[in-house]
Order: structure tokens, then sequence, then C-alpha cells
């Protein structure tokens, strides 16, 4: 089969806006969709880590995935989060879910519960035989604990419904080793954007970014420059965002790239507990970094 194209690119791990009485603030929500698609992002990833899926509620997921749905003004591909550690219960997910305007799902290792790599194949094949959209798989130890390593990437590789990966594992070695291991069909998707640039030129193919929700036209044009060989250009992007990317994660993501998005007018920055709205410092820190990068 071929490459799946609609997930090459800049797929936006869009946050979830809150209101000051902490609910879903739909009209951020809207001007958040409105910026990154304006930007030309490829497709749109809806309740991902980034959108704070573990205090928005099973109810609030859906609201937000249709309201997605409903303001996708230029029909943009989606893929939502649907993963958790317990299987039976990603699997209810899954069952009780409408997938119509889904494109495909985002599963995330599971995590806690430390499972074998032998448990992570069963959990993974479970949910493709289940799922009636592709399943993109998720590594991210940082958040996990658990690696999955490049052998059980590549044994679910082969599982016809699972058509790809977003790896954050931070790992070059592992990235080149899947890069030349993984069938031609199977869409390898960077989950760091300090690492795109290098990722894509091993033979990757993209980015799920949280940088994407605040300056869309500026990573997507970085991630073009490298995907069509334009590596200079790509790195002189990459560069700009060096230290910003790392500024981003201090106080723990989203809430960093929700500061960004306030000082833009989007939305507010405030998030769930047990996260806080970034400190004065940070935001400080952010507002500079932007302004001499001319991102504002």
């Amino acid at each position: 089969m071929p490459l799946d194209l609609r997930f090459k690119g800049v797929g936006a791990a869009l946050i979830t806006p809150f209101d000051e009485k902490n609910e879903i603030d739909y009209p951020g929500l809207k001007k958040l969709i409105d910026l990154v698609t304006e930007g030309e992002t490829d497709y749109l990833v809806v309740q991902g880590t980034t959108g704070e899926s573990p205090t928005v509620s099973a109810q609030e997921k859906k609201d937000i995935l249709t309201f997605t749905i409903k303001n996708n003004t230029k029909s943009l591909p989606i893929v939502y989060g649907v993963g958790g550690n317990d299987t039976k219960s990603v699997l209810d997910t899954i069952k009780n879910t409408d997938f119509t305007g889904v494109d495909a799902i985002l599963s995330v290792c599971p995590y806690y519960n430390k499972p074998t790599q032998e448990g992570i194949i069963a959990h993974f094949t479970a949910i493709a035989d289940a799922s009636p959209v592709p399943v993109l798989l998720y590594n991210v130890p940082g958040r996990t604990v658990i690696n999955m390593k490049a052998d059980t990437i590549v044994a679910l590789s082969a599982h016809p419904n699972i058509i790809g990966i977003k790896d954050a594992g931070g790992s070059l070695e592992q990235s080149m080793e899947l890069a030349s291991r993984v069938p031609d069909d199977f869409i390898l998707l960077s989950g760091d954007d300090n690492l795109v640039t290098t990722m894509i030129s091993v033979g990757w193919h993209g980015v799920i970014s949280v940088i994407a929700n605040a300056f869309p036209k500026e990573f997507r044009d970085l991630t073009w420059h490298a995907l069509e060989g334009r590596f200079a250009e790509a790195s002189k992007l990459q560069l700009a965002f060096l230290e910003f990317d790392t500024l981003l994660y201090i106080e723990s993501n989203p809430v960093g790239i929700k500061k960004c998005l306030e000082i833009k007018g989007i939305c507010s920055s405030d998030v769930r507990l047990p996260l806080l709205k970034a400190t004065d410092k940070l935001g400080a820190q952010l507002e500079t970094a932007m302004k001499r990068e001319g991102f504002i």
C-alpha cells in the first residue's frame, strides 16, 4: 500500500482552551482552529496529551471533537486521541465513539502499569482490530516510562490497521533504525519539535507538533523545507525555534504554548489542575523569545 499522505507534514496537536470558570472555551477553540488552518497545517490532532486529555472528561472529549469537525472549514484530516493503560476501557471508548469525520486515532503507549513489550503488542493489536479507522501509535517514554522498542514497533507495523507512529522518544538511533526497518507505507512522525529536521533527514515524514498551535505557518515552512530537501532553510528555522522549544516545557506542556497563544490573543493561558498556568517569569521569557525571532 502507498504511504497515507494525509498525515505527511505537520499535524497540530491542538490545546484545549479554558475560560475563567475552567470550562471549555469554544470561542477560543474556534480562533485556534482558524489560526492553524490559515497557517496551512496539514491535519488536526484532537485530544492528544497537549489537549490536556487526562483532565478532560469523556463527554467533553466528544463535544470538542464534534465542535472541531463542525469548524474544520478546509476539511483537514482529523486524528483523534483514543488511548490509555486499560485495554478494555480503550476498546469500550472505541465502541462508543462516532468516528464520522475522524480519519485516524492516535493511541498512546500504556502508562504506569509498565507492560512488557509483548503486552504492548497485545494491547495495540486489540485496539487495531477494534478500530474502524487507522491507528497511529504514540511512543512517549518521558510520560509513560515504557519505551516502545524498535522490534515492537516493527512487529506492530505488520498489522494492516496500524499505519504509523508518533515517536517522542528522543533517540536518533532508534529513529534511524525504524526508518531502515519499517515498511515503506508506515508513516513516521516526530513527537519532538526540536528534532524534526534531523528526523526527516533520515527518512521520517513529518511531525505532530506543539509549536504549530501558535506558529503554524512557520513550523509548516520548516517541515516542508526539510521534506522537499531544502535543509539549509529548514535548519535556519529549526535553530530559531531551539531556545523557544526548550522554554515551552520548563513548566510542563501545554503550559508554555498556552501562554504563547494568550500573548497572541487567541485564548487564555488557563490550564486544569494539577497543572498551573505559566508563571510571570516564563511568560516574560516566552514573549522576549517570540519578539527576538520575529514570531510576533
